[in-house]
């Protein structure tokens, strides 16, 4: 099971700029045949050549690429082991707009993964926060989540209410082109806040990489790319 954020917020004098753009994505999909058997007990496994939480770990990036000042949240530091989990997948009429606030924000499409694997980083003086998590799901899925998220961002959640200053968040989403397969940044801004958020989904084959940071003075913006590079790389290595 996935954790939710702890990141505080701090109150600012003056609000920022936004942007609305509509993210998009080249439709990529990729199909497996399977040999026809004599008998359905002989079918092949729907988890194979799919990453375990195990591996996905060892794809995440080391405390060594976090700033300074910056440790693991030990409670929201996890993974799904060597073993599969079954996907699971809930339509809700109205996504949780306000998971977009927190780690695992992917997980607000509702749809969920055979394995995963995730760290959360935390500045011990200011609060900032960055979060890494990876998740491996059959098929073409993680095609449709992302395509889900860029949805969700854009059209269900462009706006929303923050639930510790009860002020309105507003919602940005872009394509990324040169983030694996395909990609997208979303940037949460809000006037109440000192920096926004900044999200980014990107695909690798079955994988999906979500990132959130808040880190700097740019919604967190340079870390949660550079961050997303460094997972992508990993993976495309360890494929």
């Amino acid at each position: 099971m996935h954790i939710p954020s702890r990141a505080a917020r701090v109150v600012a004098v003056a609000a920022l700029p936004l942007v609305l753009a509509a993210c998009g994505s080249t439709d990529s999909t990729s199909g497996t045949s399977a040999k026809a058997t004599a008998s359905p007990s002989h079918s092949k496994d729907p988890n194979a050549g799919l990453f375990t939480g195990a591996q996905l770990k060892k794809a995440l990036a080391p405390a060594s690429f976090f700033p300074a000042g910056f440790a693991s949240d030990p409670d929201a530091t996890r993974d799904s082991g060597d073993t599969y989990q079954p996907p699971a997948t809930k339509s809700p009429a109205q996504p949780d707009c306000a998971r977009l606030e927190g780690t695992s924000w992917i997980d607000i499409t509702g749809v969920a993964g055979v394995s995963f694997a995730q760290g959360d980083y935390v500045s011990k003086n200011t609060s900032e926060e960055v979060a890494q998590q990876i998740d491996t799901y059959r098929g073409t899925t993680a095609a449709s989540v992302l395509k889900d998220v860029e949805r969700i961002a854009t059209t269900d959640c462009a706006t929303f209410t923050d639930s510790q200053t009860h002020s309105k968040v507003k919602v940005a989403g872009q394509a990324t082109p040169g983030l694996g397969d395909e990609a997208c940044t979303i940037t949460l801004t809000n006037p109440s806040w000192e920096n926004g958020t900044t999200l980014v989904a990107a695909r690798v084959g079955t994988n999906l990489v979500s990132v959130l940071s808040t880190d700097g003075h740019d919604n967190g913006a340079a870390t949660a790319k550079k961050l997303t590079q460094r997972i992508v790389a990993s993976l495309k290595k360890t494929s």
